[in-house]
């Protein structure tokens, strides 16, 4: 038996080598992006583990046995899964391996918009005193209107926080019970209503056709000016140059983005050296933890879906062992 990890942030796979191998599975590991590449590698193998490389469909086309794809990570948008579902192959995630660590993440990015944590930090550090923005640009949760997009587990746990700071929080999920939203402290709310309310905008939702660009230049529009934009999910929710160009007006007073579009992000683009602008490179989900919560887990369901076990974090509507 055959699994291949296609790509990794880690410095090593000791871990999963060790899940698997117990399991009578050989690892391959190319860490390689290229779909042409992966082509080849998955041509044989039993399960396959991916973080970020692109899995399209001629990827997956060239898996001869492959009883399931699975994501290092919550979101699966580089998976090409209605391709994987023609060929009746699961696609699973990891949907609960970094919930209080993207909230808390997300918490630490607001606080440091509303409170100008960075600009004064830099300025202290270059020898400076004093302030380091206008005494407009700080502002207090506590009299503020948050908006919250998607209301799932990471979700969830920022409307808590947020609502622990005693501010409005309106949050706009149609997967998500009126009443449920009404218990956390918090309103629901429709989408365009969030948008017109809102000082702050923080994302929480997966990538899928309906969500690719909902900030753009058109939403962008409707807020409120002196926005502040939070974005800890999906990089392609935003439109960057629509983010550029309101940034540049003063339509949006600020931003923090743990993700972006394209990643990592070019040099010299029009998001990059701006003091209102606070970027992290997709580390939100990180804590030792977490961390080997989400390799452990990916390997786990590896053996599972070779030993043609259920599955419990199918994504594309595909049962385990779909494919003999």
């Amino acid at each position: 038996m055959k699994v291949v990890i296609t790509d990794r942030s880690f410095d090593d796979i000791d871990l999963e080598r060790a899940i698997l191998e117990r399991a009578g599975c050989t690892v391959v590991d190319p860490r390689s992006k290229d779909p042409a590449v992966l082509a080849v590698a998955v041509a044989d193998a039993d399960a396959v583990i991916t973080q970020f490389a692109p899995i399209n469909a001629d990827v997956i086309a060239a898996m001869g046995r492959a009883k399931a794809i699975v994501r290092y990570g919550i979101g699966y948008d580089n998976v090409d899964c209605e391709a994987a579902r023609a060929r009746g192959i699961p696609v699973c995630n990891i949907p609960d391996y970094c919930i209080d660590e993207v909230a808390d993440h997300t918490l630490a990015f607001i606080l440091a918009l509303t409170r100008q944590v960075v600009p004064h930090a830099t300025k202290v550090h270059g020898g400076g005193w004093g302030l380091a923005t206008g005494v407009d640009g700080f502002r207090t949760l506590a009299s503020m209107t948050c908006g919250v997009v998607g209301g799932g587990r990471i979700g969830r746990g920022v409307i808590r926080r947020l609502v622990a700071f005693g501010g409005r929080v309106l949050v706009s999920d149609p997967a998500v019970a009126e009443s449920a939203i009404r218990e956390m402290g918090a309103e629901p709310a429709t989408l365009d209503r969030l948008l017109v309310e809102s000082d702050l905008i923080t994302l929480h939702c997966p990538s899928l056709p309906q969500t690719r660009g909902l900030i753009g230049t058109a939403n962008l529009a409707r807020m409120k000016p002196g926005v502040l934009i939070v974005n800890l999910s999906r990089g392609d929710l935003v439109d960057p140059a629509a983010l550029v160009a309101a940034l540049d007006s003063g339509h949006v007073a600020g931003a923090a983005l743990d993700v972006f579009a394209p990643e990592p992000i070019p040099a010299g683009h029009g998001i990059l050296g701006r003091a209102n602008v606070i970027l992290a490179p997709h580390i939100a989900s990180v804590s030792p933890a977490a961390v080997k919560r989400l390799r452990s887990g990916a390997a786990e369901l590896a053996v599972m879906a070779i030993r043609g076990e259920p599955l419990p974090s199918v994504v594309n509507g595909v049962g385990a062992g779909a494919r003999g």
